[in-house]
């Protein structure tokens, strides 16, 4: 491993010309648009997701999804007629209008390419082949997703991590020259702002005229977690600040609000209580004659915010006919909200056009930690050995 003198001229000539384009990873789940791919879904989600928090052997995987896929099927044809996620679409929505606003600040020096965690053919591997044939070597890791937890965001990384692995020429420096990632932003307060200006706006076009203040249930939905994750964290904590938060924002004039949590009910897991249909009978219980649904804890539409909430509004329209529901949509691409996601980006993408390019070769890894593990030699040994010994891996 000798580098000589004209390698080192040409790394550091190299190294002080920073390369001025990033490409922006904007990630999803993505979501199956037919059901017949809903199988293979769900065990790629139990591949990643349940493996984090359940006690549960990976050769259950396939069968378990397929039986998860055949509840799913009730849900998805008998009561919804065939749904079509329209998670995908709005989710390509965001992504060009969060591009549109880089791009007013960027120009074409920033591309932001889409990736899904579970959906072909924008799965993080294909799409990180793209990105390293376009020639961009530093990304901006960026999962449009609230709550930053390991079902979400700790998945986005995992993948990329994965993918970068592979992607690695064999015994040369990584293509890649830097990595920044964005955190979820539950502790934002323009998006807190706006979840709740958009529950303040729809009770007044809505509600107001037929509903006191103090008789107007809010349920404010975040992603389920489970309480033991093997050790991760799960986003528990950061869920509940997001909640605390919106709630404050509302509470001295509307002040029935729980929080909802939308749990994928699966056996052996401890989930978050109240789950939202709990939550709701709660406030009914407390004298709410009209119920509002906002997902505060998912940035996009999907499955759990439409056919799991409409599912629910249906069990609770039958028990309580005389109480008003309001299904409300995610913030979705909500210019307001698109021109936030890109504002958190900048202060990432300068740093990463401005700093030094990382030089980093994988295949060094192996040779790194073998400095300090000689304790037992004698100093003959030691003086002979250690310079020349260890460096031929």
């Amino acid at each position: 491993m000798v580098a000589t003198p004209e390698k080192i001229y040409q790394s550091k000539l190299e190294a002080s010309t920073p390369s001025d384009r990033v490409a922006v990873l904007l990630m999803g789940y993505g979501e199956v648009e037919s059901y017949e791919d809903f199988a293979n879904y769900n065990e790629q989600a139990l591949n990643l997701l349940t493996a984090k928090f359940a006690p549960v052997p990976t050769w259950v995987y396939p069968p378990l999804a397929k039986l998860l896929a055949v509840f799913d099927l009730h849900e998805w044809s008998h009561q919804h007629d065939h749904f079509i996620s329209p998670h995908n679409a709005i989710f390509e929505q965001q992504r060009a209008g969060v591009e549109k606003a880089l791009q007013e600040r960027w120009g074409d020096r920033v591309k932001v390419f889409k990736a899904f965690n579970f959906c072909k053919p924008f799965l993080p591997d294909q799409v990180l082949e793209e990105v390293k044939a376009e020639g961009f070597d530093k990304i901006l890791i960026y999962p449009l997703l609230v709550v930053d937890s390991i079902f979400t965001s700790g998945i986005a990384v995992e993948q990329v991590n994965n993918a970068l692995s592979s992607l690695a020429d064999p015994g040369q420096e990584h293509w890649l020259k830097g990595t920044r990632y964005i955190p979820s932003f539950y502790a934002e307060p323009e998006y807190i702002n706006l979840m709740a200006k958009l529950v303040e706006d729809k009770i007044k076009s809505d509600l107001a005229v037929a509903h006191l203040p103090s008789q107007i249930g809010i349920v404010l939905m975040n992603h389920g977690c489970p309480h033991k994750a093997k050790g991760f964290t799960s986003g528990i904590d950061e869920s509940q600040k997001l909640y605390d938060r919106v709630r404050e924002r509302l509470l001295y004039k509307y002040p029935l609000i729980s929080v909802g949590w939308l749990n994928h009910q699966t056996p052996l897991i401890d989930w978050t209580q109240p789950n939202a249909d709990l939550a709701a009978r709660n406030l009914i219980d407390l004298g709410a004659t009209a119920l509002v649904f906002m997902p505060i804890g998912f940035a996009t539409e999907n499955h759990e915010t439409l056919l799991d909430v409409d599912h629910i509004i249906h069990g609770l329209r039958k028990k309580r006919p005389d109480v008003t529901y309001v299904q409300m949509a995610c913030a979705n691409d909500d210019p307001e909200f698109l021109q936030m996601v890109a504002d958190w980006a900048h202060p990432q993408i300068e740093a990463l056009m401005s700093e030094q390019a990382m030089a980093v070769n994988p295949s060094l890894a192996g040779s790194q930690p073998h400095h300090h593990d000689h304790h037992g030699h004698s100093h003959a040994e030691h003086d002979h050995g250690h310079d020349h010994g260890h460096h031929h891996h």
